[in-house]
Formats: C-alpha cells, structure tokens, sequence
C-alpha cells in the first residue's frame, strides 16, 4: 500500500521506515509483556488461588457457576489483563470440582469476561496515551495532548457498556445451556500444560530448601518485603506531590509488588514469572513486526492517506464508531491492543484531528473494537485453554454470541454516549 498510494513510496524510504518501526516500539513491547507476566503471576500465588477457591463454593447449580465464572472472570480483566486469563482458566476448574456443569459452556463463560479488559485499568491503548513519551503515544505526538485514564477508561461512554455487559452476558450464557450429555471436566484427560496444576512450577517444596547462603537468601521473606516497602514509599511520595495517576509503568510496578507480597519469598515469585514466562513468545515476535507496520504507515505518509479515506464518509460524531468497525476488522489479523494501536492508530488519530473529533473516544473506539474481537479470534483463549485442558472448537460457538452481543453494545455506546463537541 505505500509504494502505491503514499507520498513517500521509494522502496529505500518505506525499508528503513519498516526498520525504524521495529526498534522504536521494543520499550512499549516490554511494557505489554510485563503487564501480562506481573498479573499472571499475582494469578497463581497462593492467597489468590485461596480466594478462588472461596469464590468457586459460592456456586451451587450449573447456573449460578456460569454467573459466577462470567462476573469474577470480567473484574479480573477489567483490572489486568493478564491475571484475568489465569483467573479465568483457574475459576473453571476450581468450579468444576465442586458442581457437575458442562466445561466448555463453563470455560467459555470464563473466558468470555476478557471482552472488557481494553475498557478497564490494563487498556494498552488507553495506559499508551496516558503515559507521556510512549512510543505508542500517537495522540501526543500529533496534538501534544496527554490523555488520563478519567478521559479515556472513567468515562461514561465507556464505563456504561461494560455495565451493561457483565449484567446481559450472564442471561445470554445461561440461555444456551447446553444438554447434559455433553463433556464434563471429568472426561478430559488434564491440561495441557501444568499452569494450573498443583504441581506447576512455581510450586514450593519446603524440604528441598538448599542449606546454603544462596538458600536461604531465596526463601527470605523479608528481601519481598523490603522491596514491596521500598515501593509503596515511593508511590506514597509521588502520588502525594502530584496526586494517584496510572500510566504503563506505575501499573507494572503496582502489580509487581503484590506479586512480591503474595508470593511472600523470593524463589516462590521468581518461579511464579517463570511460569508465566511461557505464554510470552508470541508477544516477543509480534510488537516488532506491528512496531515495523506502524513505522511504514507514518514515516511514508500512507496514514495520512488512510485518514482521508476516513474523513469521505466520517463526522465529529460518527468517526469513533466507524474507527471501532475498522478496529474490529483489524484485530482479525492483529489480535493485540498495542500492536492494533500501532497499525490503526497513526491513521485513527489523524482522522480525528482533521475533523475535530473527540481523540479519546477515537482511541478508545479501537480499543473496544479490539475486545470484542477477541471473542472470535482465538489467539488470547490460548492461555486460558492450556490452563482448562479445553478444545477451541467447543467454546467458540458461545464466545460468538457474546461477541454479537458485546458488538451491538459498545457500537451503540460510541454512537449515542459521547459528548458532542
């Protein structure tokens, strides 16, 4: 598309335009990693694996088991995204022990509370624009602006859909009870990877505990503590001169620190990342790749060219809307929030400069469009299928209707929920 349709269309200008996209967005590629491996870890630690326990009892029918993985599984996501996929997957299997309920009806429902996590704390496309000098901070290169997460993630036209959602998606799961000769947790073989097995790697084993220097500095419990100490003070100093803000990094560090307080000693955290670790490849490979995209679609000029394409058929009011079908189309092919951002993005926020439209409903138009996609574009039901032992083909036919639903809630949102300018 650029050596065809952009004003810089020499093959040595969209080449080293590819080039400086890859290296420019590997600080943000690392970010994302570390929101993913810092929630998945705080996931498996023990006192969080307790409360799901806790939580699972609660459900008593196959109903209430559905309602309960949904609505615990999209408060997981909303906070992060990472520890809600764990959560997901361990919520299924923690209820499946305790009330007899078709699996893949069960984990579908599980999985299916990650259709807000663009709308919530761990929004990659939201902690971008917040967190000045990101890389993948478009709307303040092109405008200057910064936006906080109050414009973006607390704002009624965002915050009322996911309302909304964790109260319909429930209804629509339980009316697709499935029949009762379907599979059951117990008629899997196991997961396929040990994530969510008692005998994962983070587990502990006390008598091993090597009678050394080394040794006992991994099973001191007071270096976590010291550096979750050393932590909240510097958040206490910050947010108490410039008041609580969150961007990509104060996020992280947040979240790793209560995987340093509920790991509890150093060699139980540092095998919880381990773990976690595992899930990361594909995000390690992929950033670049979108960060080289990104790189061609701006330094070529074709965005611009997008844009206008845009701005044939766009309003102030209607461009967040038509931006979120674009959005949804893309994460067919893009199945990440950041790396979404780094195609879209350059060509979404200069459409809305052109026409005046509202940056933070752009921005987040593509992010709702990224989540609802992931609904029927399977790359993120990985994790939570590894941890669950669950095929893809007996859960897809459930996240398809919640993505129905999920489409025609967040586009109504974008179309009458934003303030005119």
């Amino acid at each position: 598309m650029a050596a065809f349709l952009a004003p810089h269309h020499a093959a040595s200008e969209i080449v080293t335009a590819w080039y400086g996209g890859i290296f420019d967005i590997l600080t943000f590629a690392f970010q994302m990693i570390l929101i993913l491996v810092t929630g998945y870890a705080l996931a498996l630690s023990k006192p969080v694996r307790a409360v799901l326990a806790t939580v699972a009892s609660l459900a008593r029918t196959p109903r209430s088991a559905i309602v309960l993985a949904f609505v615990v599984s999209a408060i997981a996501c909303w906070l992060n995204w990472g520890f809600g996929l764990v959560v997901a997957g361990l919520l299924a299997r923690e209820i499946s022990r305790r009330v007899r309920v078709d699996f893949g009806w069960l984990v579908a429902a599980s999985y299916a509370g990650f259709i807000v996590w663009a709308s919530g704390l761990s929004s990659s496309i939201a902690l971008a624009q917040a967190t000045p000098g990101s890389a993948l901070n478009i709307v303040q290169k092109l405008t200057g602006t910064v936006l906080p997460l109050r414009a973006t993630v607390f704002t009624p036209f965002n915050l009322i859909p996911v309302v909304m959602l964790i109260a319909l998606l429930p209804a629509v799961f339980i009316a697709m009870e499935p029949e009762e000769s379907y599979v059951t947790a117990e008629a899997l073989d196991g997961p396929s990877t040990s994530a969510g097995s008692k005998d994962a790697a983070y587990a502990q084993d006390d008598t091993l505990r090597e009678k050394t220097l080394a040794g006992a500095l991994e099973h001191a419990w007071i270096l976590n503590v010291l550096l979750v100490a050393a932590g909240a003070v510097y958040l206490g100093i910050t947010w108490s001169s410039s008041g609580i803000s969150l961007d990509i990094n104060s996020l992280i560090f947040i979240f790793f620190l209560l995987g340093l307080l509920l790991h509890w000693r150093p060699i139980a955290y540092v095998q919880a990342i381990n773990a976690a670790a595992r899930v990361t490849g594909p995000l390690i490979i992929q950033y670049p790749l979108y960060g080289g995209i990104m790189g061609i679609m701006t330094a070529t000029g074709l965005a611009g060219v997008i844009a206008q394409w845009f701005l044939t058929f766009s309003s102030s009011a209607t461009l967040p809307f038509f931006n979120y079908l674009a959005s949804v189309a893309i994460s067919l092919f893009v199945p990440s929030g950041g790396g979404h951002w780094a195609v879209q993005g350059p060509f979404a926020v200069a459409a809305a400069l052109h026409v005046h439209a509202s940056q933070a409903a752009t921005a987040m138009g593509v992010a709702m469009g990224e989540q609802v996609a992931d609904m029927i574009q399977p790359f993120w039901f990985l994790p939570v299928l590894a941890i669950t032992g669950m095929g893809l083909r007996r859960v897809m036919a459930f996240t398809v209707a919640a993505f129905l639903i999920g489409f025609s809630v967040f586009g109504l949102s974008l179309l009458f929920l934003i303030p005119r300018t």
